[in-house]
């Protein structure tokens, strides 16, 4: 099975933790693709506000909109897109 092939679970009860631990994993996967800007975007949301993240995520997803070699980057912001509502 081709990896774009894939369904991915869309968990929805990320806590806080879990969020800024995903959006670390998609950091590191934009640094190993030379994703220069994605990575910038990402850069320190630990601890930030809710409101601060929300932005830097809706941020890199309309980055990664025209970007579809992306794609699997793009399935785990929307993940934790998915589980903005969670954090506290």
């Amino acid at each position: 099975m081709a990896e774009e092939d894939k369904t991915v679970r869309m968990v929805t009860n990320l806590d806080r933790k879990a969020i800024e631990g995903k959006l670390a994993d998609v950091r590191k996967a934009a640094q190993a693709e030379k994703l220069n800007e994605l990575v910038s975007m990402l850069q320190g949301v630990e601890g930030m506000p809710k409101g601060q993240i929300e932005m830097r995520v809706r941020n890199a997803l309309l980055w990664l909109a025209d970007k579809p070699q992306h794609q699997r980057i793009t399935v785990d912001l929307e993940l934790v897109e998915l589980n903005l509502k969670n954090l506290k």
